[in-house]
């Protein structure tokens, strides 16, 4: 039975359905598990029961590789009896470090190590997609040498991955607001290098709340990465909430990402606009508005 939930003082004030089980979403929308503590507590399998409830069809986690093992075996087990998918987890994301920019023995030590952790971890939860940061530009360094550096390093640790079939996915970030001094900031730049790279397994996340930030042209940038992008999260812009909240069109956005046939995972990478369980149920109604384009 679909659940009704009152958010009252919202901009959908009254009572808003919310579909079931039933009736998934029309994208394959991932809400982070601890996106609903409010309705569905705070144990993993209960959220990804009501993630599933909801009507999505997957869900994401960034830390999973840091949970202890059997909690990634509990969330896995509920995902494979619910036939949800799972989203990107984080292999590598140092924002402190200046690390694929540079070609040497430890940074080589360091990949090695971390993508080799990263194939166990696929190999024991089916994980499909790692997401990778290649850390920060160095100031001393010529950013032409510095890109090949880094094209050279991800094809060094797609060596490692591709045996396994796990597909890493680089994100470009905002250094305006959020990452000042990353190397990977936009998607043209991250198109160019994964072209550059020229492997299956080297692939674009595009968060196009941090490209509203750094370039906007979010549908032209969509279309001509197409090839190279994996996989997508969701942001809205200011704010970082759920979609409605902010400048960007999502409506329009998912409709085109959708009429190109995607099937990959967006991941709700934001926060709620409004606290407790209004918030958590505003998030809900969000998608399913933006999600009415058929």
């Amino acid at each position: 039975m679909a659940t009704p939930l009152v958010m009252p003082g919202s901009r959908s004030a009254g009572s808003v359905r919310l579909a079931d089980a039933d009736d998934p979403f029309n994208l394959n929308y991932a809400p982070s598990i601890g996106m609903f503590p409010e309705h569905a507590g705070r144990d993993p399998v209960d959220q990804i029961k009501f993630c599933h409830d909801m009507g999505f069809r997957a869900v994401f986690d960034n830390g999973l590789m840091g949970r202890p093992v059997a909690d990634q075996e509990r969330i896995v087990a509920e995902l494979r009896r619910l036939g949800m998918e799972l989203g990107p987890f984080v292999l590598y994301a140092d924002f402190a470090n200046t690390s694929f920019v540079l070609r040497n023995d430890d940074v080589l030590e360091m990949l090695t190590a971390r993508m080799e952790e990263g194939v166990e971890f696929a190999k024991r939860t089916g994980a499909k997609w790692a997401l990778v940061v290649p850390g920060r530009y160095d100031e001393r360094l010529h950013r032409d040498y510095q890109t090949a550096n880094v094209v050279d390093n991800l094809r060094y640790c797609c060596d490692i991955l591709e045996p396994a079939g796990l597909v890493m996915v680089l994100e470009p970030l905002n250094t305006l607001r959020n990452h000042p001094g990353l190397f990977l900031t936009g998607i043209p730049q991250a198109y160019q290098i994964c072209r550059s790279v020229d492997r299956p397994v080297c692939k674009i996340v595009n968060d196009m709340y941090h490209q509203q930030i750094t370039e906007g042209n979010i549908l032209p940038n969509i279309d001509a990465a197409w090839s190279e992008i994996a996989s997508f999260h969701i942001g809205d812009h200011p704010g970082r909430h759920e979609p409605t909240t902010g400048e960007m069109n999502y409506r329009n956005i998912f409709k085109h990402i959708h009429s190109k046939r995607y099937e990959g995972v967006l991941c709700m990478e934001h926060g709620r606009s409004l606290p407790g369980k209004e918030g958590e149920a505003r998030v809900i109604a969000a998608y399913r508005e933006v999600d009415d384009f058929v």
